[in-house]
């Protein structure tokens, strides 16, 4: 089994000085770090990466240099599954329609955007937004997340901070 943190929307050094360390305590045991987007500075790279291998795509509010750094969506694959992680674009309320569209023969869509949690399946593709654990503008609570992928099948957890 592997276990997997997924973050997304840090928005560091703006909605926080730094990710909670709630989330760096989890992180610690986990094989692998997702990130969707809109972490804006590369130090909240290179600390997830010093946790577990981290993989990044970039968001709408990045600074530049993230941009360049990292593609706005890829694929994944961990233990047979593909993962698609994307940042997420357009009306919160039609995100997953949107995202839908992105990949075709994934299991599981990561994406962020919204900043709100979101874990659910849609015509068998499994939607997960770990939300965000700095900044809740549209969400009523801060989040990360956890995937655990084993045999082929994907389990995600929405963890409240």
């Amino acid at each position: 089994m592997k276990r997997i943190g997924v973050i997304s929307d840090t928005h560091i050094p703006k909605a926080a000085a730094d990710i909670p360390k709630a989330v760096y305590d989890e992180f610690k045991n986990v094989d692998m770090i997702l990130h969707a987007g809109d972490m804006v500075v590369m130090e909240v790279f290179e600390k997830l990466r010093n946790l577990a291998p981290t993989y990044a795509v970039s968001g709408n509010m990045d600074m530049p240099d993230v941009k360049q750094m990292f593609p706005e969506k890829n694929v994944i694959k961990v233990e047979g599954v593909k993962i698609g992680l994307i940042h997420g674009y357009g009306p919160v309320s039609k995100l997953t329609e949107v995202l839908a569209k992105e990949f075709s023969r994934v299991s599981i869509v990561v994406f962020g955007h919204s900043h709100v949690a979101i874990n659910e399946i849609i015509k068998k593709t499994i939607f997960f937004n770990p939300g965000s654990p700095t900044d809740k503008i549209f969400a009523a609570y801060n989040s990360f997340g956890i995937l655990e992928v084993a045999d082929g099948k994907v389990c995600g957890k929405i963890i409240r901070l």
